[in-house]
């Protein structure tokens, strides 16, 4: 019986530790999402790397050899 119940504990402690990481994360998560600048930096960022897979996938010059078509 005794087993069983620190069983039950440890499985509520778990519970409880995981609710409240991903409560906190979440909170942390929601406040940065308001900073203007940290909505800035995000958007550069991905035009940034949108700007470097374009430009690896065509840059102006075509496969066959034949000059600039871009």
């Amino acid at each position: 019986m005794t087993a069983v119940m620190v069983v039950l504990a440890m499985a509520a402690a778990l519970l409880a530790t995981v609710f409240g990481y991903v409560g906190w994360r979440d909170r942390r998560r929601v406040s940065s999402d308001d900073d203007p600048a940290v909505l800035r930096a995000a958007r550069a960022e991905r035009h940034r790397r949108a700007a470097e897979r374009e430009h690896a996938q065509h840059d102006g010059w075509n496969n066959g050899g034949h000059g600039f078509t871009g």
